[in-house]
Parts: C-alpha cells; structure tokens; sequence
C-alpha cells in the first residue's frame, strides 16, 4: 500500500507492507515516514488538509492527532493524499556532491569559469513560504461554467486554459468575478493560447469598466498526462514555464495560478478538485534573468525544470529543479459574484446574435440592466460597440446596476431583432 505524502519538499510516497496494511495506525503511519523520508516520528504534523501547508492558514486544518487511529477509519488506503509539516530539520540530508582535493582555476584551469557561472552557482533555490495573494476566492458560476466544460464536453482529456479577471483586496487577497477562455488550441500535455490582441483588448475594456482588472490563469490537467520515471508531479516543467511566464506578463504581485484536474480514486470514483498557486519569487527572477528553460524537449522529465545555468539545490549543484520548488500554495475558496454566467462563452463554439435575442428573450421579467450583467454577453456586443467609450459606459452600467441608456438598450434589442 502506498500513501502519498506533500510536504514543503514536494510529493514524496511511503510503503506500508502489506502484513501491516490492515492493522496501521497513525503510529505506524509516524514510524514509516520517519525511517523512510527521515521525519522524526514526534515533529510530524499530520492532515488530510492542505490548509497544513498554508503558513497562514495552517492552524485551521485539523490534524490526525490520535496515534491509535487506524489508517481505514480514517478513510485511508492505497494512493490516498496526505500532508506533512514538521518543526525540526529532517534526519539526514543529501550528501554534497565529492569535490576533487585540488580544482584547478583561473586560465590555467582546464574547467575555467565564466563571471556568469559564478553568478549563477550564487543563486540558491529554497521555498518560499508565503504568497504574495493571501487568498483567491472565485466567482461559483463562473467556476461551475469553466469545469463543467471540461468535465463533460472535454472529459479532462486535454488541456484547457483562460485568463482570471476580479480585483485585488488591500489586504491582498483576490476576488476572481469573471474568467476569459481566448482562443487556443491542446493536447494532453501542451496548451497553445492563440491569443487575439483586439478581443483582449474588448476584454479589458469590460473589465475596466467594471472596476476589474486581469488577476490570474486557469488550466485544467489531462488525465492522461505524461508520467514522470521519477516521481509524482503537481505541475509539470511545461505548466511552470507558462504561468511562471504570463504572471510575469501580468505584473500583479497578487497574480494567481489555478489549476482543475480530476482525481480518481482506487473504487473508480472521481472528483474535480481545484487548487491555486503563485510561482515563487525565485522562479520570477529565473525566468527574467532567462535562465529557466521554457522550451522543452518531449522527452524531458516533466517533473523537474531546467535552467541553463547551475543552480545551488539542498547544497548540491544542479540543472534541473524539482516543480514543487517553485510552488507558492494560495488559500482558495468560493463566492457569489455580481455578474451571470449563464450566455454561451466566446471561442468554444461561435457565438452569434441568435444567442443574444435568445438570452434576452428568456429574461424579459427582469431589469434590463440585469439582463445584460453577464460578461460573455458584453464581449459579444462589445463587437459592435466603440471600445474606448461605449464599451466602458456599458461596463459601468453593469457594475452599478443603474438605468441603461435609452440609446444602447435600443442598440442591444436591434441587435437581437436582426439575428
């Protein structure tokens, strides 16, 4: 039986032996993950809560506290998740690489090293414990809408991604109240976003106007992924380069990474889980500095990413880093958003007019202003709109739920009228 085990040094697995699989406790739990990963048995904090490894929200995940506690009455068994934190340093540590007694330098030296190796051997890749978002908190319907999709139309069996629009609380954390899929094309492991300028440019008009701005990306993972020799993997090298990428693009502090990925277990039953993150601050420095790879060969190793340059890990030199260290974890949870998700969503299928005189149709007992309160819908009639004043007026409209002007109401119903 295996368990698997993430801590702050990534996903790691432990063997229960089979003579014992029935019969183990926490206890038992505690003393194969002390002889097996090195974590002494009385340090570990132990959770099927992966609050365990949000510094700040850490005290709230309730913990498996009972030592006499069978693994099976706590709903454990062959591939189940848990999460380790531990107070003290674990018992053994990687050697150093062997160093050679003598290293010959300078122009005599036959391995002469450059200003940049020397640079690069400075950086130091560690965790990073708090996130600069506090929280990310998403609109129900507008994540309903997204997963839904995938689940059903999609059936998780390949990528699909969108852009993250809301706003940003003082005290950091993220309210996610819209979600944008632009164009893209996917397979199981590669999302291609073929992004177009001008209807990004429509989008953040929208979005302007209802005080919002772009906060962060959304993808969903393939269940059949390619697999790592390695190890288990959150996100793969690939996934890493493309957010680490655009939440560089971004520019918020609070830019947030969501990803939505279906989880079997051993019965056969399934569940969509969904889990936020921010790429750490080292990984932001690698990527400006061009030092992370991003364009990766098909067979490489998805769970670990490359940089062109040695880089320190756990006191060894390397060139390829395990995802995990590059994973901030960022509190998630759900709310009810001021707009509607309920109008078909831009570039899944082509939406027309036909879809506009519909929607209003079904709607006719509610306040214009209401009617229209839905974000897929102003992109589609943002189309026939100038964006730099009339698209924002409407937006706003929205946003404070006043009276529609006459003359845009009129616009919106010849629209529908001419479908």
């Amino acid at each position: 039986m295996i368990v698997r085990i993430r801590s702050r040094e990534g996903l790691e697995r432990v063997s229960i032996p089979e003579s014992s699989r029935s019969s183990a406790t926490v206890a038992t739990l505690r003393s194969l993950i002390e002889s097996q990963l090195g974590v002494p048995a009385e340090a570990q904090t132990l959770s099927l809560d992966p609050k365990l490894l949000v510094p700040s929200s850490s005290s709230e995940a309730q913990t498996l506290s009972d030592p006499s506690a069978s693994l099976s009455s706590l709903g454990l068994s062959h591939g189940s998740l848990l999460y380790l934190s531990s107070s003290v340093p674990r018992l053994s540590a990687p050697p150093p690489p062997p160093r050679s007694a003598f290293a010959p330098a300078g122009s005599f030296g036959r391995n002469k090293m450059t200003i940049d190796d020397l640079v690069a051997r400075q950086i130091r890749i560690t965790r990073q414990e708090n996130p600069h978002c506090v929280s990310a908190s998403f609109d129900r319907a507008s994540a309903n809408a997204f997963q839904l999709y995938v689940s059903e139309t999609l059936a998780f069996s390949i990528k699909r991604g969108a852009f993250l629009y809301g706003d940003v609380a003082s005290d950091s954390s993220v309210s996610v109240q819209f979600i944008y899929e632009p164009p893209q094309q996917a397979t199981e492991d590669l999302l291609t976003l073929l992004r177009d300028p001008d209807e990004e440019r429509l989008v953040d008009a929208i979005a302007s106007g209802l005080g919002m701005t772009r906060v962060g990306f959304i993808f969903t993972q393939a269940v059949g992924r390619k697999k790592s020799d390695t190890g288990e993997y959150t996100l793969s090298a690939r996934e890493v380069a493309q957010a680490v990428a655009l939440q560089a693009e971004g520019g918020t502090p609070e830019w947030v990474t969501a990803v939505v990925k279906l989880e079997v277990d051993e019965d056969g039953g399934a569940d969509v889980h969904f889990e936020a993150f921010q790429m750490s601050d080292m990984c932001l420095k690698l990527f400006r500095d061009g030092l992370l790879e991003t364009d990766l060969p098909e067979d490489a190793d998805p769970r670990l990413s490359r940089v062109n340059k040695e880089v320190v890990v756990a006191g060894k030199d390397t060139k390829e880093v395990d995802n995990d260290f590059f994973l901030v974890p960022v509190k998630i949870s759900d709310h009810q958003g001021p707009l509607q998700c309920t109008f078909p969503i831009e570039n899944r299928i082509t939406v027309t007019l036909r879809a506009l005189k519909s929607h209003l149709d079904n709607s006719k007992n509610v306040p214009f202003v209401k009617r229209i309160s839905d974000f897929h819908l102003l992109l589609l009639l943002s189309k026939f709109l100038d964006v730099n004043s009339d698209v924002p007026a409407l937006a706003e409209c929205v946003k404070n739920q006043g009276t529609v002007p006459e003359g845009y109401q009129l616009l919106i119903e010849s629209l529908a009228a001419a479908s």
